[in-house]
């Protein structure tokens, strides 16, 4: 009689995630509104029925060839005014990323961590270079 061994169900095991699949989830985790954004869109609502219909008109209102003309003159006079650093700084700035509140807090704790050891560091080693001088050159 041949022994039958029972089958049992092959456990699969979960390969862990990489560094790239957690930025991934990071990312979209950022992209969704956070608790302060919703708020802050409840509280803008009600200005935003009064401001619509001003965007509108003024959307419309451009259309019109006069009013073209003074937004050109308008464009050529901010070109005159604003120097080309500022121009590119300010698209820059639109293009940056910037960090959360969270990462702020976390990043700004790291640096403060790092300097505080660094400086620790350089102390030690000129406390030890300065007693090793003193010995050497007042001998």
């Amino acid at each position: 009689m041949a022994e039958s061994t029972p089958k049992t169900k092959k456990r699969l095991v979960k390969n862990p995630e990489t560094f790239r699949e957690r930025a991934v989830k990071a990312v979209e985790a950022s992209d969704k509104p956070t608790k302060k954004s919703r708020v802050w869109r409840v509280i803008t609502a009600p200005f935003k029925f009064v401001f619509r219909p001003i965007k509108r008109f003024v959307r419309w209102l451009v259309q019109y060839q006069p009013f073209k003309f003074i937004a050109k003159i308008f464009h050529w006079v901010g070109l005159v005014l604003v120097p080309p650093y500022i121009r590119h700084s300010w698209k820059e700035l639109k293009l940056v990323t910037w960090p959360s509140w969270k990462q702020s807090r976390q990043l700004t704790f790291a640096v403060l961590v790092f300097a505080f050891v660094f400086g620790a560091l350089v102390f030690v080693v000129d406390l030890g270079l300065d007693k090793l001088f003193r010995q050497i050159l007042l001998k």
